[in-house]
């Protein structure tokens, strides 16, 4: 299993220096991928360029969208920044797509979310028509999402699903759906899993703080969110046990806490 990291673009704190010498530090720690969110009503960099951004700063590490939401962006612009990004790092780009948990960020988007699952799908279809027409490098598709059109949106258009958190037993849940939904469509082989979490190693509070922030929308949930923060070198150890275990192709695990000193944190405890 590989092991990715998360950039800092939705953290208390997060600038320029920050970000690019995050990605600089993962580049050079050999993590596999770096990987950004997606908000609009909320203090967040837009994921694509944050993204061109880090492509300038590194040579290796892959850049993912862990994910973006795809029905609030028009489909050919997004064809074209998506294009403009994997060129920029030079196919380095994993385009990870779903239609987000949140009413707001549609409202201030001015997109409608009642049918946002169908463009969704369209958008994926048109996505790979556009890259081929343009004789562009099509980047690899994930589709996230908890819902059952998920798995099987991401069987029947992409090329994997990415789980949106928790503990390994609930990656396993969700992976053996996308497996299954996989095989339904005929597809050959099996498709990428990606799996998430969080951490802030030794800085328990603060960590917690954000997420109960990220996650004030979702009402109770936010509280679980802040009590699955991995604060811990054993924590993590173990978290990253249990999704290698259960078939994980690569982990992201986002910051909490934008401080560098993170980033060799845990690069230590996955040493």
């Amino acid at each position: 299993m590989r092991v990715g990291v998360g950039l800092p673009t939705s953290t208390p704190g997060a600038d320029r220096a920050a970000v690019l010498d995050w990605a600089r530090g993962a580049d050079g720690l050999g993590f596999s991928s770096l990987g950004v969110v997606d908000r609009i009503v909320y203090d967040c960099w837009e994921p694509l360029a944050a993204l061109a951004a880090t492509a300038a700063v590194t040579q290796r590490v892959r850049l993912a969208t862990v994910i973006l939401i795809g029905p609030l962006r028009p489909t050919a612009a997004l064809a074209r920044q998506a294009a403009t990004v994997d060129a920029i790092a030079g196919g380095r780009l994993v385009l990870g797509l779903g239609i987000g948990a949140r009413h707001d960020d549609y409202r201030a988007a001015g997109a409608d979310p009642a049918h946002r699952g169908r463009d969704l799908s369209e958008q994926l279809v048109r996505l790979r028509m556009a890259w081929e027409e343009g004789g562009q490098r099509c980047p690899p598709l994930l589709v996230g999402g908890a819902g059952g059109r998920a798995f099987a949106r991401a069987a029947r258009y992409a090329d994997g699903y990415v789980h949106g958190g928790g503990p390994p037993r609930a990656f396993a849940a969700a992976a053996a759906r996308a497996r299954a939904a996989w095989a339904d469509a005929g597809r050959p082989g099996r498709p990428q899993l990606w799996g998430q979490g969080y951490f802030a190693l030794g800085d328990a509070e603060r960590g917690a703080a954000y997420l109960r922030s990220y996650y004030e929308f979702a009402g109770a949930f936010a509280e679980k969110a802040a009590a699955a923060n991995l604060v811990t070198a054993q924590a993590v150890k173990d978290f990253v046990r249990g999704y290698e275990e259960e078939g994980c192709d690569e982990l992201v695990l986002f910051p909490t806490v934008t401080d560098l000193a993170q980033l060799e944190r845990l690069a230590e405890a996955l040493a």
